[in-house]
């Protein structure tokens, strides 16, 4: 090999494992962050419990930039939700679209996740349950339907002043993480009556 390619060679080789070792360590930041998330928010919503009776509106915001968590049980994924859909939330935890309705409210709660942990929402079909806990109550929802889109089509996100509706998106190919070239979406409807309260089944 000549000196030339050697080098190449070595810059290639130093250069995939920086990229490589730098991936890693945003992946375990991402978990940790997603972790301390959930245990503050578990922490909370045990601390002060929703109340019955009307929704407070106040309750509809952001506190320490955590608007409410999400579970999916067929999956077995719980993860705090912050507010943005921005890089730096998404690569921590799943983000609330600020142009969607909070849950509860008439229309659509869109939530988007990054996916670099390569959870498997393929696998939900229809009638699967998603589950979003609230400062307020807890709702209920059910898979309708899914659809792969191109990043840049946001008629999934258009408002729905019919229902009550919840909107996942996630990267697609999944393997794909941050190189992802396109959107899976995940379509479902509220559950009726709500709210459901904790202690729900």
């Amino acid at each position: 090999m000549g000196h030339p390619l050697r080098v190449l060679w070595l810059v290639c080789l130093v250069v995939g494992l920086y990229l490589l070792g730098n991936f890693a360590y945003g992946m375990w930041t991402g978990v940790h962050e997603q972790q301390h998330l959930n245990q503050v928010w578990s922490g909370e919503i045990r601390a002060r419990p929703p109340a019955p009776g009307p929704v407070d509106p106040t309750l509809k915001q952001p506190v320490s930039g955590v608007d409410f968590a999400i579970r999916v049980p067929k999956l077995g994924y719980y993860a705090a939700v912050k507010e943005g859909v921005g890089a730096g939330v998404l690569y921590s935890s799943p983000g609330h679209y600020p142009t969607t309705m909070w849950p509860g409210d008439p229309g659509m709660v869109g939530v988007a996740a990054h996916n670099v942990y390569w959870i498997n929402f393929p696998q939900l079909t229809k009638g699967d349950e998603i589950d979003i806990e609230t400062r307020y109550g807890n709702y209920r929802y059910r898979v309708t339907g899914t659809e792969v889109v191109n990043p840049d089509n946001r008629s999934v996100l258009m408002p729905d002043a019919n229902g009550f509706h919840l909107t996942l998106t996630t990267c697609w190919p999944l393997w794909a993480g941050a190189f992802a070239t396109q959107r899976y979406v995940i379509f479902t409807d509220q559950v009726w009556p709500v709210p459901i309260r904790p202690g729900y089944t």
